[in-house]
């Protein structure tokens, strides 16, 4: 299994247990995932570190200062 943290913007959008589906995003800097439909982002992701799955399942949700943050685990 493997995890990655998504920024979201708004609370409410996913709830943990949900099933989500991601995009990739090519940039120069490398591919970021985006919760569909435009839920969450996540950071930039190197070659040899990008996923393979484009569904995940939310496992947890966290908030601070500076926002939502969506936990999704990957069967990886």
């Amino acid at each position: 299994m493997r995890q990655i943290e998504f920024k979201m913007e708004r609370q409410g959008l996913v709830k943990i247990g949900q099933e989500v589906e991601i995009t990739a995003h090519e940039a120069l800097s490398g591919t970021s995932y985006i919760i569909e439909p435009a839920v969450a982002m996540s950071a930039c992701y190197k070659g040899r570190d990008r996923l393979k799955s484009t569904k995940g399942i939310v496992r947890d949700i966290k908030e601070n200062s500076r926002g939502y943050y969506v936990i999704a685990e990957f069967d990886e």
